[in-house]
């Protein structure tokens, strides 16, 4: 049985807060009051609810690459988990903003997951480097569209929509 850290009973205090109001309106105290924890407890753990976010976004991300087959299998895993949680994820795209949007955040880990995959094959020069960072903008607005869509496209259209929009210099490297 494994147990959970204290961050991630923050982050579960967190989501069970946003799936009854919105983001910009959870304070820290209500995360430590819904958790248990202390405010200074949860300081200690992030600098903010925003570096709650990123942190959670980044880690079920890099998980659920890392326990894919392949970095398609890893895309179709994450869009899953981004549609199971999707009332939580439009929590965060519409009420998150600025620098601590979590499109912004959702972009960084892109580029990161993106690169680390990549450069696994090859050395990243900086032509590379811009056309992963080119793909992962794009990727992440088509996801935050489709997840603020009331359209209902399917999960396996948006893979297949994304597979098909892979600049060539991605393509031969990752699938």
């Amino acid at each position: 049985m494994k147990r959970q850290t204290t961050k991630e009973i923050l982050v579960a205090s967190f989501q069970e807060l946003a799936s009854k109001k919105p983001v910009d309106k959870i304070t820290i105290q209500d995360i430590a009051d819904e958790s248990g924890y202390s405010p200074a407890t949860f300081y200690r753990h992030f600098s903010d609810k925003f570096d709650l976010i990123a942190w959670d976004y980044s880690q079920h991300s890099r998980n659920i690459m890392e326990q894919g087959e392949d970095w398609k299998s890893g895309l179709k895993e994450g869009l899953v988990y981004l549609y199971n949680l999707k009332k939580y994820m439009r929590n965060l795209l519409l009420h998150t903003s600025g620098m601590d949007s979590f499109i912004s955040y959702m972009a960084y880990t892109w580029i990161e997951l993106l690169s680390d995959e990549v450069s696994k094959k090859q050395d990243l020069d900086q032509s590379l480097k811009a056309i992963i960072k080119i793909y992962a903008y794009g990727s992440v607005a088509l996801i935050c569209e489709w997840l603020l869509d009331e359209e209902k496209i399917s999960i396996d259209q948006l893979l297949d929509d994304m597979i098909l929009a892979l600049p060539e210099r991605l393509k031969v490297l990752l699938l």
